[in-house]
Order: C-alpha cells, then structure tokens, then sequence
C-alpha cells in the first residue's frame, strides 16, 4: 500500500503544474469577458486570497464555470487532491471538497 502510494505522489510529482495559460481556452475567454465587464474579480485576486489558507498544498491550478461564476482551484498534498469552490464575483469560499 505505501508503495503504490509513494509511485502515485512520485508520479503526480512529474505532472506539469497548471498555469493561468493552461486553462481551456474558452474558459479563459468567458473569465476574460466577465472580468471585463466587471462582473467577477480577476483570478490572481482570488489566488491571493485562498492560496494562503492552504500551506503545505501544492496548487494544480484553476478552472472557471462561466455560469456559475466560480473558480474550482485544485490542491494536492500526500497524494490527495483538494478542491476549493470560490465565487469568482465575491471572492467568498463557497465550499472544499476531496
């Protein structure tokens, strides 16, 4: 069990860390577009927010519903994946799930 546990983090480990250029690119443009017309704060200001409130995890990155309006941020620590809901207009954690 550790060993299949320590191959899982070894290999998640070799995985490219997301960036804002990774996201899909048309939830690029719809974050854009809502940002534009001020309708949700940029994701660098949600990222100052909550990725302090996380120490020790390893952000993966984000992803953007347009219809929502909410950033799905992805943590992992000890192999375990992590994810923040925040309302991409307020800034407010919505919700964590693992």
């Amino acid at each position: 069990m550790n060993r299949a546990i320590a191959l899982l983090a070894a290999s998640l480990a070799l995985l490219p860390v997301t960036s804002h250029a990774q996201q899909r690119p048309d939830e690029q443009n719809e974050a854009r577009r809502d940002l534009r017309a001020g309708n949700v704060r940029s994701l660098r200001d949600i990222e100052r927010r909550v990725l302090p409130t996380k120490p020790g995890m390893q952000y993966l990155g984000p992803e953007y519903d347009p219809s929502a309006m909410v950033y799905r941020l992805k943590f992992i620590r000890d192999g375990r994946v992590m994810f923040v809901d925040v309302d991409a207009r307020t800034g407010q954690v919505l919700g964590e799930s693992r």
